[in-house]
């Protein structure tokens, strides 16, 4: 298990279902992107953090990177 694999692993079964789905589609956008923890967050890096996201208990957060940002 990853780090990652791990993160989610902690959370709901209803919430981990939905961080999940904002992994997969991450991961179908960016396929080159490494999977990293930062700031105690999913991350996504490809020359620097694309996007991190996070599960709380009542929300689930998706936070762009400097790199994402520009990119948009």
């Amino acid at each position: 298990m990853n780090e990652i694999d791990h993160y989610i692993s902690t959370f709901p079964s209803e919430v981990q279902e939905r961080l999940e789905l904002i992994r997969s589609t991450i991961k179908a956008a960016a396929p080159d992107a490494e999977e990293v923890i930062s700031y105690k967050m999913p991350a996504y890096k490809l020359k620097g953090i694309l996007v991190y996201f996070a599960g709380y208990k009542n929300h689930i957060g998706f936070y762009p990177g400097a790199n994402g940002i520009s990119h948009f």
